[in-house]
């Protein structure tokens, strides 16, 4: 079995036990991590120089739409309301298998080029069994670490809301669990998407809540997205009983403290996206009302089609909204602002073991720590923006792309000295593009952009 030593790095372990390492080793045996520490012993390993450069764990995106990878920034100019109409509401409706394939495809090699090796594929997609598969098949294909959460589609909703399409999800995801899915030790792993009070009914809700139970998955939902959060979806779950551990809140911007409190009380989960929130108008950011309640606000890239894959971008703008806010009102008191209370330590806490202690995986990822599969980026500070930085957290921070060298998922390589690697990326680029076209003409959403090509 092929050993790696990575040596002289500086180890970000995120493992409390662990910790930071000045000049540290990460021992790797296939896919597992088997040692960490200062100066290991080991000669019969490939050995693989970092000093000068930071280890960390693969960063965990807990909340994405892997389906849209080949339309990205068509909705970077609209709001939630028009997102829903022409993505979701027209768009998705042309979508073929093929498009989902392509889309899935894109948006993981965008993972990898930035040090994602995690994510929760929110895959509300599944206008047939076919697109199912096809969400599937792209995940696998590209050898990305993921929680495919299978949902219901984006078009025809009426049709989905109903009694007898209830039991059609059911069967599907049924199907899935079985086919796809018979084993938990793999990359790809099933979750769920419920609908949520706030997109659909109560009762479709449960539905889904009971579907996901029953297969005992991860359940996530949208909740808290602007006005929508009006219906109290949250207070609704409660009253029926349907909070839990095992759900996974995506956004929570727009709801109430006192419904907070109750996702708290229940152990649930949280999923922000700080960019799409404060862009889209799903209300402000709610990190420090999460954070106060003891539920950790982990960072996600959403919707490639208003947001770039960038894991430091939605860092940062997790930071900074949170100090804006509380810098502002400090100053409406007539205070000077407060020292930080939250730190570039904290962001990158949340998108790695935060990220994937609210998914159900922290046993296999999320730190550097023996017996945890090898998730892990090599981040290089002396590239770019970052170059200047002072200690490693600020460099991560200060991060872009560029500064991502290697990413490991599972012990193989998916990027080395800056290139995607094992993959054809140009011919899923051109898989993207002619997809794109596809969609755009078919959706008659070809006039809102001015396509590029690579």
């Amino acid at each position: 079995m092929t050993r790696t030593l990575l040596t002289g790095g500086i180890v970000l372990s995120q493992d409390e036990r662990i910790g930071d390492l000045e000049e540290g080793d990460v021992l790797i045996e296939g896919d597992t991590i088997v040692d960490v520490g200062p100066k290991l012993d080991v000669t019969d390993a490939e050995v693989v120089d970092v000093r000068g450069q930071i280890v960390l764990p693969g960063f965990v995106d807990t909340h994405r739409h892997m389906w849209q990878g080949a339309i990205g920034g068509l909705a970077f100019d609209w709001n939630l309301g028009e997102y829903l109409w022409k993505v979701l509401g027209t768009a998705a409706a042309y979508f073929r298998p093929e498009d989902v394939y392509a889309g899935g495809r894109m948006s993981a090699v965008q993972s990898f080029d930035a040090g994602i090796t995690t994510v929760f594929d929110f895959s509300h997609i599944s206008n047939s069994p076919e697109h199912a598969d096809a969400a599937v098949d792209a995940l696998f294909a590209t050898g990305i670490r993921a929680v495919y959460g299978y949902g219901a589609p984006g078009n025809d909703a009426g049709a989905w809301y109903g009694p007898t399409s209830d039991i059609r999800q059911s069967l599907d995801v049924q199907r899935l669990a079985s086919e796809r899915f018979s084993s938990t030790d793999q990359l790809v792993t099933l979750g769920l998407t419920a609908r949520g009070p706030e997109l659909s009914t109560l009762a479709a809700s449960l539905d889904d809540i009971a579907i996901g139970r029953d297969l005992g998955v991860v359940i996530s939902l949208h909740m808290g997205a602007g006005r929508l959060a009006d219906v109290h979806g949250v207070q609704q779950l409660h009253e029926a009983g349907a909070l839990g551990p095992d759900l996974l809140h995506v956004h929570l911007s727009s709801t109430s403290d006192a419904e907070l409190d109750l996702v708290a009380a229940s152990g649930g989960k949280a999923a922000i996206c700080p960019r799409t929130e404060m862009s889209m108008g799903h209300g402000y950011p709610a990190i420090g009302r999460l954070i106060e309640r003891g539920i950790v606000p982990t960072p996600s890239m959403d919707v490639v089609t208003g947001v770039s894959i960038d894991m430091f971008d939605e860092m940062r703008a997790l930071l900074e909204a949170e100090r804006a806010l509380v810098n502002q009102r400090a100053l409406d008191r007539g205070d000077d602002a407060p020292p930080f209370s939250l730190t570039a330590k904290d962001a990158v806490r949340f998108a790695t073991i935060g990220g994937a202690t609210a998914l159900g995986l922290d046993a296999i990822t999320g730190s550097i720590t023996p017996g945890k599969k090898a998730d892990i980026v090599v981040f290089d500070p002396r590239v770019g923006a970052a170059r200047p930085a002072t200690g490693a957290y600020a460099s991560i921070l200060f991060g872009q792309l560029a500064n991502v060298d290697t990413v490991l998922v599972g012990g193989e390589l998916r990027k080395r000295k800056g290139q995607i690697v094992g993959i054809d990326v140009d011919a899923i680029v051109r898989e993207a593009e002619a997809s794109r076209e596809h969609v755009l003409v078919a959706s008659d959403l070809a006039a809102t952009a001015l396509r590029t090509r690579v």
